[in-house]
């Protein structure tokens, strides 16, 4: 996908024009805000230190899904935002979200049981299946579990792909998209963010929209204001493409598993030490390994890719969403997962920006919980 670049230009709010908002970070999150702005009658720039399509967002398994380990509160949000997907899968041109479904075994049976069973009672679409359905619902695992959930409605996307789908269509209502122009601090006047400094000079909005992932801390700190992160490396290992293997998503106690429609497979594994396997080739050879294992006949399996990503995580693991007091003009948005939330986020926070109402879905992540 070819994607602009403009001059960039310091712009002149007036009173006669829609708010101009900057956002700074163009991957998911940043290119759904900026899709649903422009929808809402903004003038929207985005900018990105690099091509657009984001670090974290490149680097994502992409599972859509609301499932276990949620308060019911996140849940919620969670599920709003499959409900989003579906919405703008409709209204985005190029955009394609394969609700295939997932098998979930990575719990001891009790808790997958009482994750099907609370979340059951919560209305969300989530079964227990023995080894017999598990083996029809994915026939090539080599080793089926005795018990998995079942969740029929989850899906994943390419998240690049959406990505540069999202831009292409905010740039088809008039967006500026500006890639590999570093933002190197934010502009304060009075206690006001009034726009950001790149490499190509200053940039001046109404607003700025900070979703620079695992930047945002870094780019917080040049206005004085602190936001506690933590990191959350995570491998990502990927075949060359190849004969369809799995059906749906696939979360065993080893990895989470997913084949791609071009037909490569895709498996995400955490790490706890990045440092001691920096560029990850020898977790991502393990990976691999732990990949065959799990499927019958894996010899024709290659080994293509691998990358060690870095989540965008604030400390207490939920969203990082609102505006940061006591500075006006500043909007932060930071999450894990930014691929499942980037349509209800995107769509919440232009909501608030242009009407000033805030979602009582988003009220619970609110930044100013962190400052003391």
């Amino acid at each position: 996908m070819h994607l602009e670049r403009y001059d960039v230009i310091e712009d002149s709010p007036t009173s006669m024009k829609p708010p101009h908002i900057l956002i700074v970070g163009a991957g998911i999150v940043g290119a759904s805000l900026a899709w649903h702005l422009m929808r809402g009658g903004a003038r929207v720039s985005v900018l990105d230190a690099k091509e657009p399509g984001g670090i974290a967002t490149r680097n994502s398994w992409a599972w859509i899904n609301a499932s276990w380990g949620n308060s019911e509160p996140y849940f919620r949000l969670r599920v709003r935002a499959m409900d989003e997907w579906h919405r703008i899968e409709g209204e985005v041109p190029n955009l394609r979200v394969g609700w295939s479904g997932s098998l979930l075994w990575e719990l001891p049976p009790d808790e997958l049981r009482s994750f099907q069973a609370g979340h059951s009672a919560w209305g969300y679409n989530v079964r227990l299946v023995e080894r017999a359905e598990v083996r029809r619902i994915e026939p090539q695992l080599a080793d089926p579990p005795e018990l998995a959930v079942h969740a029929p409605e989850e899906g994943a996307v390419e998240p690049l792909a959406a990505t540069h789908a999202l831009l292409a269509a905010a740039q088809g209502y008039g967006a500026t998209i500006i890639g590999n122009n570093p933002v190197h601090t934010l502009i304060v006047r009075a206690q006001r963010v009034t726009g950001a400094e790149t490499n190509s000079g200053p940039v001046h909005a109404d607003e700025v929209v900070v979703a620079s992932g695992v930047g945002t801390a870094n780019l917080l700190a040049t206005a004085g204001l602190n936001l506690p992160m933590r990191d959350s490396p995570a491998l990502l290992v990927g075949t060359e493409s190849g004969a369809k293997r799995l059906n749906g998503l696939v979360m065993s106690p080893a990895m989470q598993l997913r084949q791609t429609p071009e037909g490569r497979l895709v498996a995400a594994v955490g790490i706890k030490d990045a440092d001691s396997d920096a560029d990850g080739r020898e977790a991502a050879v393990a990976a691999f390994h732990t990949m065959k294992d799990l499927l019958i006949a894996p010899r024709s399996l290659v080994l293509k890719s691998w990358v060690v990503g870095h989540r965008p995580m604030p400390k207490d693991g939920f969203p990082a969403v609102g505006r940061f007091p006591p500075v006006a003009g500043l909007y932060v948005a930071v999450m894990h997962s930014g691929v499942t939330l980037a349509p209800v986020i995107g769509r919440l926070i232009a909501d608030e920006l242009l009407t000033g109402k805030r979602d009582t879905l988003i009220k619970p992540y609110g930044v100013e919980r962190f400052i003391c």
